[in-house]
C-alpha cells in the first residue's frame, strides 16, 4: 500500500518493554501452534471471570489529532451499551458493540461457520442493521457503494475459506480508488490455523499486499482497540481497506472489553499530513499562487483527492478562473455544467480537456496520481507545463512525473490556504486567462462530445444524454466496466461529489449493481441508477435478490449489446474485427436477447421492460424513474458503437481517436 506521507510504521513504539508475546503475534500462522514449548495459554470458555485485567501496554496512545470522522474516544450521542460495565459477553458481542461505538448503522455480512457468532451477535444489536447480499462480492462491492455516496467507512463480513477469498477483488478496488473500507472474517479456531482446516485460507496473508493494513485477533481483549485502528486507518490520510480476521474461538470467548484502550499507531499518526500548514508549507502555497500569476494557459487536473474539497475548489476556481480537467474518479468534485469545465480527460476524455492539458504551461494537479489511462505517453503528457502536485499521499508524489512544485498534504486545506492568500489580493493578481478560455472555448464548439444515429436504434449515448435530462443530472449513479460505464463518465453531466460510483483503478465488471445497493442503503432518499452492460451486470446478477427482499428503489438502466463492448471495440481498431469469445448471446440463435434480462428480474419480482426503439425510449425510461421501488429496464443498443474519443494505451494527444466505429474497416 502506497503510504500516507511516508510508510506507515504499524508497531507500538515503547518506552519499556511490552510483556512477553506468544509464538502467534510473531507469526500469524504457525505450521504447529501447539508445541509443548508454546507459551500460548489452553482457551477455556466460562460463565464467570476474574475482575482483575491486564495493564494497557505503555506504548498505547490517545488519537486526538488529526481528527476521524467515524473515530472517537466516546461512543455516540445516545449509545447505551446493552451490558453492564463489568458483565462479560462474547468475543462477537464486543465486535458488534465496538462497531456501534464506531456509529455503524448499515453492514454487508454473509453468514458462515466461522461467522456465525458474528450474525448470533448482530441479531441483538437494536442499531446495526444487515443487508444480507447474496453473494459475499456483492456484499464488499456494496460497503464500498456505501463509502463511495457517503465518505463514511463501509463495513462488510464473510465467512473464513471461500467467504474471505471471494473479498479479494474489493479489497484491491478500494485500495487502488483510496476507498474507506472495514472487513471483518471469521477464522477458524485458533489451534487449527496452519492444520489445513476445513475452509481455512490465511486471508491476511492473501490481502497483505492489497489492504492498507490488516489484523488477525489473537486475544479477545484486543478487539476494542482493533476495531477503533481499522476505522482510524480506514478513513485517515489515504482511506484505504482494513481487514480484522477474527478466529471463531475469539468470537466465543468471554471477556470484560476496556473501552479506554488507546490505539497502537504511533509511528503512522505522526506522519499523518497535518491540517495546519507550516511556514515553509505557506510559502510553498505562495509559489504556487505565483506561478499562476505568471502562467498564460493554467490548468486543474483534478481526481479523487478532491471529493471531500468540492467547496473550496470552487472558490479557487470562481477566484482564479481556471479551467478544470477531471479524472475519471474526480467526476462531480466540480460540475460537469459549469463553463469552466472541461469534463474528463485521458483516454476517453475529451478533445478539449486533453488539448488543454497539452497545450498548458502550468498544470495544477490535485488530489491524482498520474494513471496511465490519463497521461498516456508520459513523457508526451503535459510536455510544455510547469507541475504542481497537491496529494495526500507522498507515494504518489513524483512516482509517476516529476512536478516542479510538490506539497504532501490534504487537498482541502491546501485550497483553504490558497484561497486565503487569493482573497486578499483581490486585484493585485495577475490572473487574466480570459484568451486561453476563449480559446478552449473554440475547441469545444469544434469538437464537442457527439455520436451518430442509425434509423431506429438507440444510441447508448443518447440513452444516458436522456436520464440526465430526466433526472436533472442530481442521481447518484454506479457503473459496471466496459463501453457503458466511459458513456455515463462522458453524457451524464455530475454537478456534485459522490454522485458517480464506479470502478477506476481495478476496472472490476459486476461492480454497478451492489454498489447501487451499498448507495440505496446509505441514502434512501436519493435517485439511484445503475447503467450497467450485460456483460458487466450478470457478473453479479444474483444482487437482484437482495434489491427486492431490502425494496432498495435502485433502478437499473442496462445497455444491452450482446457483447463485450470495448474488447469488441478494441478486437475492431487493432485485431482486424477477428471476435474472439466476445459474443455474449447464443450463437445459435443470433436474432434473439439472450440471456432474458427480464426473466431474472422477473424471478426476484422486480418490474422489468425493454425497449429497442428511440422513439419509445422516453415513455420507458419515465416509467422506470416513476415506478416505485426497483425497476429493470433493458436498453438494446447496438455492439457497433465505439466509445470516442479515444487515446490509444501509451499514445499521446497527438494521436487520439475522434471517429469511426464498428461499421468500418482499419
Amino acid at each position: 500500500m502506497a503510504s500516507t506521507c511516508a510508510n506507515p510504521t504499524f508497531t507500538p513504539f515503547t518506552s519499556k518493554p511490552l510483556k512477553p508475546r506468544s509464538p502467534f503475534h510473531s507469526f500469524p500462522f504457525p505450521s504447529n501452534p501447539k508445541t509443548p514449548s508454546s507459551s500460548f495459554r489452553n482457551l477455556k470458555i466460562t460463565s464467570s471471570l476474574s475482575s482483575s485485567q491486564p495493564p494497557k501496554p505503555p506504548s498505547a496512545v490517545k488519537i486526538h489529532s488529526p481528527p476521524s470522522p467515524l473515530t472517537t474516544d466516546e461512543p455516540p450521542q445516545g449509545f447505551v451499551s446493552r451490558f453492564a460495565p463489568d458483565q462479560p459477553r462474547k468475543g462477537c458481542d464486543v465486535l458488534v458493540e465496538a462497531l456501534e461505538r464506531e456509529g455503524v448503522t448499515d453492514v454487508f455480512a454473509y453468514p458462515g461457520g466461522a461467522s456465525m457468532e458474528i450474525h448470533q451477535a448482530l441479531t441483538r444489536s437494536d442499531s446495526i442493521r444487515n443487508v444480507l447480499p447474496r453473494h459475499e462480492q456483492g456484499g464488499i462491492f456494496a460497503a464500498e457503494g456505501y463509502a463511495r455516496a457517503t465518505g463514511r467507512v463501509g463495513v462488510c463480513i464473510a465467512t473464513s475459506g471461500p467467504g474471505a477469498t471471494n473479498l479479494v477483488s474489493g479489497f484491491a478496488d478500494a485500495l487502488l480508488d483510496s476507498v474507506p473500507l472495514v472487513a471483518i472474517t471469521g477464522q477458524v479456531q485458533r489451534r487449527m490455523i496452519g492444520t489445513d482446516a476445513f475452509q481455512e485460507t490465511p486471508i491476511v496473508e492473501v490481502t497483505r499486499s492489497i489492504t492498507k493494513h490488516n489484523y488477525l485477533v489473537l486475544d479477545v481483549e484486543d478487539i476494542p482497540r482493533i476495531v477503533k485502528e481499522a476505522f482510524f486507518l480506514a478513513n485517515s490520510g489515504r482511506p484505504g481497506p482494513v481487514l480484522i480476521d477474527i478466529p471463531k474461538d475469539i468470537q466465543q470467548q468471554l471477556v470484560v472489553p476496556d473501552w479506554g484502550q488507546g490505539v497502537r499507531l504511533g509511528g503512522y499518526v505522526s506522519r499523518l499530513p497535518k491540517s495546519e500548514f507550516s511556514a515553509n508549507d505557506e510559502g510553498l502555497l505562495e509559489q504556487i499562487v505565483r506561478l499562476m500569476s505568471e502562467a498564460k494557459k493554467p490548468v486543474l487536473y483534478v481526481g479523487g483527492g478532491c471529493l471531500n474539497s468540492g467547496e473550496e475548489l470552487r472558490k479557487f476556481v470562481e477566484l482564479t478562473g481556471i479551467p478544470v480537467a477531471s479524472t475519471l474518479m474526480g467526476l462531480g468534485a466540480y460540475p460537469c455544467n459549469d463553463d469552466l469545465s472541461l469534463h474528463m480527460l485521458g483516454m476517453h476524455g475529451t478533445v478539449y480537456a486533453n488539448y488543454a492539458v497539452d497545450k498548458a504551461d502550468l498544470l495544477l494537479a490535485f488530489g491524482v496520481r498520474f494513471d496511465d489511462r490519463v497521461t498516456g505517453k508520459l513523457e508526451a503528457f503535459a510536455s510544455r507545463a510547469k507541475i504542481v502536485h497537491i496529494d495526500i499521499d507522498s507515494a504518489e508524489i513524483g512516482k509517476n512525473k516529476q512536478p516542479h512544485v510538490s506539497i504532501c498534504a490534504d487537498v482541502k486545506y491546501a485550497l483553504k490556504g490558497m484561497n486565503k492568500i487569493l482573497e486578499s489580493r483581490k486585484g493585485k493578481l495577475n490572473l487574466n486567462y480570459s484568451s486561453w478560455r476563449e480559446e478552449l472555448g473554440e475547441q469545444k464548439k469544434k469538437f464537442p462530445l457527439s455520436f451518430k444515429t442509425f434509423g431506429e436504434a438507440i444510441p447508448p449515448q443518447y440513452a444516458i444524454q436522456m436520464l440526465d435530462e430526466l433526472t436533472n443530472g442530481n442521481a447518484i449513479i454506479s457503473t459496471g466496466v466496459g463501453q457503458h460505464q466511459m458513456w455515463a463518465a462522458q453524457h451524464y453531466k455530475y454537478r456534485n461529489p459522490r454522485q458517480w460510483l464506479t470502478s477506476g483503478g481495478l476496472g472490476a465488471m459486476g461492480f454497478g449493481l451492489p454498489a447501487a445497493i451499498g448507495a440505496a442503503v446509505a441514502r434512501p432518499d436519493a435517485v439511484v441508477v445503475d447503467i450497467d452492460g450485460d456483460g458487466s451486470f450478470i457478473m453479479n446478477v444474483q444482487e437482484l435478490a437482495t434489491i427486492r427482499v431490502e425494496n432498495l428503489p435502485v433502478k437499473i438502466m442496462l445497455l444491452n449489446n450482446q457483447h463485450l463492448g470495448m474488447v469488441v471495440q478494441w478486437e475492431d481498431r487493432f485485431y482486424k474485427a477477428n471476435r474472439a469469445h466476445t459474443y455474449l448471446g447464443n450463437p445459435s440463435k443470433e436474432s434473439e436477447i439472450f440471456p432474458d434480462m427480464l426473466k431474472f428480474a422477473e424471478a426476484c419480482d422486480i418490474p422489468a421492460a425493454r425497449v429497442t426503439k428511440v422513439g419509445d425510449l422516453r415513455a420507458a425510461m419515465q416509467t422506470m424513474l416513476d415506478t416505485p421501488g426497483p425497476y429493470l429496464l433493458d436498453v438494446i443498443v447496438p455492439h457497433q458503437e465505439h466509445v470516442l474519443p479515444m487515446i490509444p494505451s501509451g499514445a499521446a494527444f497527438k494521436d487520439i481517436i475522434n471517429e469511426g466505429d464498428g461499421r468500418t474497416s482499419y
